[in-house]
């Protein structure tokens, strides 16, 4: 299924009905009565969220949602049908905004949250509940009913996920993600085989575990729009801690170059984004020999000095399970 996080759409709630203006009278009684009824009351527009979806592909053609109107008012009293609700269901993480302003609605963060969006017009009445004291009155008075809200709402589905990954693309994120998670996510040796973001679940064991996010890789200039551009970057924003995945299986010197191209990626896209906890994460030692790895160690202690790094081969195995531990732990503290 293609992977859609913004949608445009209008949303339109149901008419209130309209009041009925009816009278009846007795056999031998010249006085007629009022007997209209109220009109039914317009259906409203919710979106609620759902924990099986991860997609809004599907308002990505249907980009108009109507709820029903609430029908006319009886004679003898009888009230009208209130209009049926409409329901769009959204994946959880999803933003809604109002497109005018920009406003934000509310955030989906739950499984089964409901939202109202666009609330139902009021029903009309009819003439026999439009009395007055004055002698004077007009009996064949009734209301109509009101129109329902009416408006564009822009939905914008971030991702939640406890940890994130950011990196250059083939510098291993999308094998990381699968050696120690669920997700099935594409590995290929060629740059951008990751399209769009990923989920998986790291169990640590039956009652421990956490939810890690997979991006597409982030080249120099992204911030500009070149590549992929940083639009997936968004995704990471919920997440309490971000693992930079660095290639080391090339010379040091890209090694220390690529470090600071993601840094200043990262950086020029968002300022809190910069400020979450980052751990760098050295992969594919399994590709260089153990004096390549102590001279690896040494350049880390003198040149890049990072709050917490690891040494690991995801293709191996290798260090990703006391990695996958400490997150854990990480994470645990954080909650």
């Amino acid at each position: 299924m293609k992977f859609v996080d913004k949608a445009l759409i209008k949303v339109i709630a149901g008419r209130g009905g309209n009041g009925c203006k009816s009278f009846f009278s007795r056999k031998f009684n010249l006085h007629s009565r009022r007997s209209g009824g109220d009109g039914g009351d317009g259906g409203s527009i919710y979106i609620i969220s759902d924990r099986n979806l991860n997609t809004l592909v599907d308002y990505k053609f249907k980009s108009i949602i109507k709820a029903e109107s609430g029908r006319n008012g009886m004679n003898f009293l009888k009230k009208g049908r209130n209009g049926k609700d409409s329901f769009i269901y959204v994946p959880i993480g999803t933003y809604v905004y109002e497109e005018e302003d920009n406003k934000l609605i509310g955030k989906m963060t739950r499984h089964k949250q409901v939202l109202l969006v666009a609330k139902g017009g009021r029903h009309g009445l009819g003439n026999v509940r439009c009395k007055s004291r004055n002698y004077n009155y007009d009996i064949n008075k009734r209301i109509f009913g009101k129109f329902g809200e009416k408006k564009k709402i822009l939905l914008e589905l971030k991702l939640l996920a406890d940890v994130g990954t950011v990196g250059l693309p083939n510098s291993g994120k999308s094998t990381f993600v699968r050696s120690v998670s669920s997700s099935r996510t594409k590995i290929a040796s060629y740059p951008f085989t990751t399209m769009f973001p990923e989920l998986g679940v790291v169990n640590i064991n039956r009652l421990n575990k956490f939810v890690i996010s997979d991006i597409p890789g982030i080249i120099h200039g992204a911030w500009k729009g070149i590549g992929l551009g940083t639009r997936f970057l968004k995704h990471l924003e919920h997440c309490s801690l971000l693992l930079h995945i660095v290639d080391v299986s090339v010379d040091f010197s890209i090694v220390l170059k690529n470090i600071q191209i993601i840094e200043n990626e990262i950086k020029n896209y968002d300022q809190d984004l910069y400020k979450k906890n980052r751990w760098l994460v050295f992969n594919k030692i399994d590709l260089i020999n153990s004096s390549k790895i102590i001279s690896l160690k040494d350049l880390i202690k003198t040149e890049i000095k990072p709050v917490k790094y690891y040494l690991v081969s995801s293709k191996k195995k290798i260090g990703t399970f006391l990695l996958c531990k400490e997150i854990f732990e990480f994470i645990k503290n954080k909650r």
